[in-house]
């Protein structure tokens, strides 16, 4: 076959071989074989091969993954992916509705694409003339990483748009088509079935799974697993090329994306729960995890004209559905020491998928809470996770035991150093271990001194702790300071590179603000707020440690109960021991230089995500111009900041008690201000 026939037999095998690949993975329908479509594939390879100027970045051959990527770039996309502020009830979405209308024209003829939540990894796929060129993830919503590399190996991802009639012009200029990679439900128990006969670890959930995979550095590694890209908006430089959601939709299954057929256009709210009920109780059916519904206004002349509010468009609010439950067997009910001696016990359960995880522990809370419930060892129990995050035991099935169960009973010493368990006060529901030394607590001691609220250490997490524990380096929280990069190289979860930056990170930390460190020691009932507190009114830790009951009832926020805490944790031989040794390394906390400041005698509260930065960075701005952070709602508040993907319960109370509401581009114009 001479050169000219090659290229005409090419073009023409590509067609079929795309042909083959929309209506497998589009319509869901096959054509030929898998077999025919593979010897079609194969045929394409050989003239290739045998021809290879004739390869096109947008051949079906070049789905095949590459080499190891070095590193993911950093892309600014052309619009911001924005998030969605969250709703739970018919209430919020009238609430919502009646907000709208008064940011759009009387007249205007409203209409609600409403379509499902997806639970995946959102990404944005770029297209010049027809032609991919990138695949950006959602980052931070105005830049994300190139992952171009990776998305070229999903099947559902075209690598050249359909030519579909009456939608040429999309083929043409820059064509962005946002979506969510998801795994499959059934793929996802696939790969871990895989994972457990290899004696490899398993899986949590398929969200992380899509997401952790579509950020390998090895294409390779992304091709093996079975990820699917769902198409949920297209952008054009004209807008007026997309006149509405519904239309967006058409067009991207024409164009060669899968699209959540179960999308529609509804007129009403009735209408919208009535959608939103049905695909509750279908939900454990779709193919893929999702935890609510999108609503938007279907007209995206109105969806433009309604806004931004921070990082959330007003014309669009996600439906969140309540927390997925199932049930599961108690399995066995253990006791874990915590950092201040607290032991909670936890059931063990036969590992089940709640909300789209794995679940295989939940938190009992103490032992009046088993009382309370009657929860025995050998239970079937309904289980969900509180706010989709937390693994929690409603209740036992009572009317389901068969008479194996057994009571469980707290034990009378520590499972961990063998102490016995005291409950200081009568009254006190929580049993602790007494021994400050117990192994449990001081790994856990040494991991909140180093956690984001306290002096916010890199790498420093719980394994990394333990295994400096095991291996001799440190016995107390103050010894990681004492470590050397060329001891933590020894240890098998550290190379060159991740020991220097471990103990670069924490010596980064040897004077740290007052506050944080104080928090970051862990005396009971000290939280950052009061410790905070406590910061502003003493300024140096030589004054906190010496002050008494009375001088600490004196703060604002703080009672008998903390005051005779923190005195009591000063009084310990072994503390003022440990805090000479923090002395001897040079370690030690910034006196506070300024209490006062224009933001003196002002108290905010944080409601939602901020989108230029953290809600403790932001606490922090709030503290250095002398104004008070809080974390909940009550009639001192002075400013309620809102940010996406709010509740409902600070909203409500702040409303009641006349709290004045800031948008997050008011607070940062404040903080400047000032």
């Amino acid at each position: 076959m001479n050169k000219s026939a090659a290229k005409a037999r090419i073009e023409r095998l590509r067609e079929l071989i795309n042909d083959y690949r929309y209506h497998y993975h589009v319509l869901n329908e096959s054509i030929m074989s898998d077999a025919a479509a593979d010897s079609l594939k194969h045929e394409l390879t050989l003239l290739e091969t045998e021809y290879p100027d004739l390869v096109t970045s947008d051949s079906p051959s070049q789905r095949v993954a590459g080499a190891p990527l070095p590193g993911f770039s950093q892309v600014a996309h052309s619009t911001r992916m924005l998030s969605l502020n969250d709703v739970f009830d018919e209430e919020e979405v009238i609430a919502w509705i009646k907000r709208l209308a008064k940011l759009l024209p009387a007249s205007a003829e409203v209409e609600y694409f409403v379509d499902l939540k997806m639970d995946g990894l959102a990404c944005a796929l770029v297209y010049e003339d027809g032609i991919l060129t990138h695949g950006i993830t959602r980052g931070d919503g105005a830049v994300g990483e190139d992952v171009t590399a990776n998305v070229r190996t999903l099947e559902s991802v075209p690598l050249r748009l359909r030519i579909a009639r009456g939608h040429e012009q999309f083929s043409r200029g820059r064509t962005e088509v946002r979506g969510e990679i998801v795994m499959y439900k059934a793929d996802f128990r696939r790969l871990n079935e895989s994972r457990e006969k290899a004696g490899k670890p398993l899986f949590a959930n398929p969200r992380n799974t899509a997401a952790g995979t579509i950020r390998q550095l090895n294409p390779r590694l992304v091709a093996e697993r079975p990820l699917h890209f769902r198409a949920y908006d297209l952008l054009r430089q004209n807008a007026d090329e997309v006149p509405s959601f519904l239309f967006a939709y058409q067009t991207m299954h024409a164009l060669g994306f899968l699209t959540n057929h179960e999308a529609t256009v509804l007129n009403n709210v009735p209408e919208v729960m009535h959608f939103a009920n049905e695909w509750e109780k279908k939900r454990p059916h779709l193919p893929f995890n999702i935890d609510g519904l999108v609503i938007k206004l279907n007209d995206r002349r109105l969806y433009a004209m309604a806004g931004v509010a921070g990082k959330a468009p007003r014309g669009a609010v996600a439906l969140k559905y309540h927390a997925e439950q199932t049930t599961t067997k108690v399995k066995n009910i253990f006791v874990s020491i915590g950092r201040t001696g607290a032991a909670t016990p936890v059931a063990m359960l036969e590992p089940v998928q709640v909300a789209g995880s794995t679940v295989q522990m939940a938190t009992l809370h103490n032992e009046g809470e088993i009382a309370r419930k009657d929860i025995r060892i050998g239970d079937t129990v309904i289980v969900h996770k509180a706010g989709d995050i937390i693994p929690e035991v409603v209740e036992p099935l009572t009317r389901l035991r068969n008479g194996s169960e057994q009571v469980f009973h707290m034990p009378k010493r520590c499972p961990e150093c063998n102490t016995e368990l005291v409950k200081q006060k009568r009254e006190e529901a929580v049993w602790r271990c007494p021994n400050r030394s117990c192994p449990s607590r001081t790994w856990k001691r040494i991991e909140h001194f180093a956690s984001k609220a306290a002096l916010d250490i890199e790498g420093l997490g719980e394994k990394n702790v333990i295994a400096l524990l095991d291996a001799k380096l440190i016995h107390d929280v103050a010894d990681i300071f004492t470590l050397k990069a060329d001891d933590v190289v020894q240890l098998d979860r550290f190379a060159d590179v991740s020991a220097n930056k471990l103990v670069g990170a924490i010596q980064a930390k040897k004077h740290p603000l007052l506050h944080r460190f104080i928090y970051g020691l862990g005396i009971r009932h000290i939280g950052i707020q009061t410790a905070t507190d406590i910061a502003n009114t003493f300024r140096n830790l030589e004054a906190i440690s010496q002050a008494t009951i009375d001088d600490l009832a004196e703060v604002n926020g703080v009672g008998a109960i903390v005051a005779e805490s923190a005195v009591e944790w000063f009084a310990e031989k072994k503390n003022q021991q440990l805090l000479e040794k923090f002395r001897r390394l040079d370690v030690w906390p910034e006196t506070v230089k300024k209490v006062g400041g224009p933001l003196s005698g002002a108290h905010f509260v944080i409601t939602g995500s901020l989108q230029s930065m953290g809600r403790e960075a932001a606490a922090e701005r709030i503290r250095a111009l002398g104004g008070d952070f809080q974390t909940s709602v009550g009639e001192q508040t002075d400013y309620l900041v809102i940010g996406s993907s709010v509740g409902t319960s600070k909203l409500a109370k702040a409303a009641r008690l006349g709290t004045k509401q800031l948008s997050e581009e008011q607070f940062l114009k404040m903080l400047e201000d000032k």
